[in-house]
């Protein structure tokens, strides 16, 4: 029997650091809302995210459950965990890809019809959305996804539960993740409600210095000819970030008024609509803080999480030629003046 490769780790990847600083502060706090990764192909977005679970403490689920549920959880537990023995194990943290080609069943889950009409039973198929609960659900080229389904994944995200309605029967769990998407914007825009829903996005793009490169290349060749030695040679900085992150997840971090005003005029001088910039850039804020072992957030929390919280959500005029990250750099540099 053969062992599954290891994955590469995250620590070991070269350059690309708001792309990995976007990741590791929705592992401090998920309420960030999710990643959106848009850029050029093979600059290790994938590989950057199937690489988060190794920084997560493992979770504690209820026995045999599908949908992950907490064995301490008072609510939103699913009906096969109400009520009866809980037997708690612990599981990895999941992290579900979604393909672009997925069915919607295969999304949702599927209801045996014929089990619940004649014989009045219940017999569902849990879904990518049950085993990506208290987990991570990515999608690659999430701009060329299905408008059904994206759609559907909306409903979810607000709601934190998955509703499967077929005929007279209707079979609902809890089914909330960190949503964090992929995609290569020349090839299609994403629609605005689901733009909008990512809590911060990092634009991607390819390395243009020679040395790293080369260390790129380098470090490719060598995991591909020996995975185990060379998750091995990065374990203790894996190890390190990961205590970094457990630890960062337990301090407790206030956000004056000040800086509260700074973040609401800043996205009222943008004329960003809505107040998800708001509450996204102050939950980052925080999370940049608590991995630097800060219970107050600093000005400089806010100006490095200003642009990824932002830069999606105003809107584009295409007449007007100014990148949107150097609008919001120049009116954040403005702060020090």
């Amino acid at each position: 029997m053969t062992t599954a490769r290891p994955l590469f780790p995250f620590v070991a990847l070269v350059g690309q650091d708001e792309m990995k600083r976007a990741l590791v502060l929705n592992l401090v706090c998920p309420e960030i809302g999710g990643v959106l990764l848009l850029g050029h192909r093979g600059t290790g977005k994938s590989t950057a995210v199937r690489a988060l679970a190794a920084l997560m403490p493992r979770i504690t689920v209820v026995g045999g459950c599908p949908y992950h549920c907490a064995p301490d959880a008072t609510a939103g537990l699913c009906g096969s965990c109400t009520g009866g023995e809980i037997q708690p194990r612990e599981l990895g943290v999941p992290v579900v890809d979604l393909p672009l080609g997925a069915s919607e069943d295969r999304v949702v889950g599927t209801l045996d019809l014929e089990a619940a009409l004649l014989r009045g039973e219940r017999s569902f198929e849990p879904g990518l959305l049950a085993r990506a609960n208290r987990g991570f659900l990515y999608i690659d080229e999430v701009n060329l996804l299905e408008d059904h389904l994206v759609d559907l994944l909306l409903d979810v995200a607000a709601s934190g539960e998955n509703v499967v309605e077929r005929e007279s029967v209707s079979i609902r769990h809890p089914s909330r993740f960190v949503l964090v998407g992929s995609g290569n914007p020349e090839e299609g825009e994403l629609r605005p409600q689901l733009l909008d829903r990512f809590g911060v996005c990092v634009d991607v793009t390819t390395e243009t210095d020679v040395e790293r490169r080369l260390e790129i290349t380098r470090r490719r060749l060598a995991y591909e000819n020996d995975p185990a030695q060379f998750v091995a040679r990065f374990e203790a900085e894996s190890l390190a970030l990961r205590d970094d992150i457990a630890l960062a997840r337990e301090i407790d971090v206030e956000i004056d008024r000040e800086l509260c005003e700074r973040i609401a005029l800043l996205n009222a001088q943008l004329e960003i609509p809505g107040h998800r910039g708001e509450l996204t850039m102050a939950r980052a804020a925080k999370a940049h803080a608590a991995l630097d072992k800060r219970d107050r957030v600093e000005l400089g929390d806010l100006a490095s999480v200003a642009e990824m919280s932002l830069r999606h959500r105003i809107k584009r005029d295409p007449l007007d030629h100014v990148d949107v990250s150097h609008r919001i750099g120049e009116l954040v540099a403005a702060w020090t003046e």
